[in-house]
């Protein structure tokens, strides 16, 4: 069995170094080496340049370092009939629900709008509601999303749960499909977006959803997007930034990364940019999760965590 790797814009080098130490019986080579590409049985991929895949007709499975494989799924050399199994990782969904909690509780308990008191050198005492009063909505019922509901339910929100099937989860108002989309954003006044990117999803975060977001006196709806830059239009965004149909938002991913100094988002006092950097795969846990997939594979076990490619993740 050879496995090669094909990490770009991470340490490709160490990756190989630690997977060698767990497949030491395997043969482990890197893009720039010298390999019979007929001889590959798994490739392990990280923004995969466009002749990525050329040779490999005896792949067992792809390997992918992201959780998402939106990117992936859209490379133009992508074998048809390749497995794609996806990193799954606690530590990450931990890491993102960090990023989700942090920012919820402050928009609910008015941040924004203490910082331009703050500013402004104004005393006025507005005392938020108990978070038992605030809706959170969460798009995506995945791993992702189902970890930032366990960790946001102690605190007391209302939560709501929006996927593209119908989910159960105790304590959550869940729906599902286009034809329950309009009505979770209806009763959703903090939103947060942790779907992933398909066609369907695509530009989600609009200008036209945001006017359905719940609002009263004194809260203006909230965006939170920790997902992916193709999900929004930051062009709708600044409208309703600008406009108060959003009374805030907090990005961590954008339609061009990094987010052009010219982006107008720069200067929106009511948005709050962070660079990519809600979660991110831990080294050894996916040292340790891959290679397991690999030796378990080999000994005639199924493959676990694929990719449905119709749907897209």
């Amino acid at each position: 069995m050879v496995l090669l790797l094909h990490l770009n814009n991470v340490d490709e080098e160490q990756w190989a170094k630690s997977l060698g130490k767990k497949l030491g019986q395997y043969l482990i080579v890197r893009q720039g080496d010298n390999y019979n590409p007929s001889e590959i049985k798994y490739i392990f991929v990280w923004k995969p340049d466009e002749g990525a895949f050329d040779g490999l007709d005896n792949l067992k499975a792809i390997l992918c370092l992201g959780a998402g494989v939106d990117a992936l799924l859209e490379h133009r050399s992508l074998p048809k009939d390749v497995p794609i199994v996806r990193f799954v990782d606690d530590e990450l969904a931990q890491c993102m629900s960090d990023y989700v909690v942090a920012n919820v509780t402050m928009h609910h308990r008015l941040f924004c709008r203490y910082q331009s008191d703050k500013q402004n050198k104004t005393w006025s005492q507005f005392f938020p509601p108990p978070a038992n009063e605030r809706s959170v909505g969460i798009m995506g019922l995945g791993e992702l999303g189902k970890d930032a509901i366990t960790k946001l339910k102690p605190l007391g929100f209302k939560l709501l749960g929006f996927s593209r099937s119908k989910k159960q989860i105790a304590g959550v108002t869940t729906f599902a499909g286009e034809q329950e989309f309009d009505d979770f954003l209806r009763q959703s006044e903090i939103l947060v977006n942790l779907l992933p990117l398909t066609n369907e999803t695509k530009h989600i975060l609009n200008y036209d959803n945001f006017k359905k977001l719940k609002r009263s006196k004194n809260f203006t709806p909230v965006i939170i997007n920790a997902a992916r830059g193709g999900h929004q239009i930051e062009s709708d965004i600044i409208k309703a930034l600008k406009d108060k149909t959003l009374g805030a938002a907090s990005l961590d991913v954008f339609e061009i990364e990094p987010l052009p100094k010219s982006s107008e988002l720069w200067q929106l006092e009511n948005c709050f940019i962070t660079p990519h950097i809600a979660a991110i795969s831990n080294p050894q846990t996916g040292v340790n999760y891959f290679s397991k997939i690999i030796i378990d594979h080999e000994q005639g076990k199924p493959l676990s965590n694929l990719v449905d490619r119709k749907r897209g993740y």
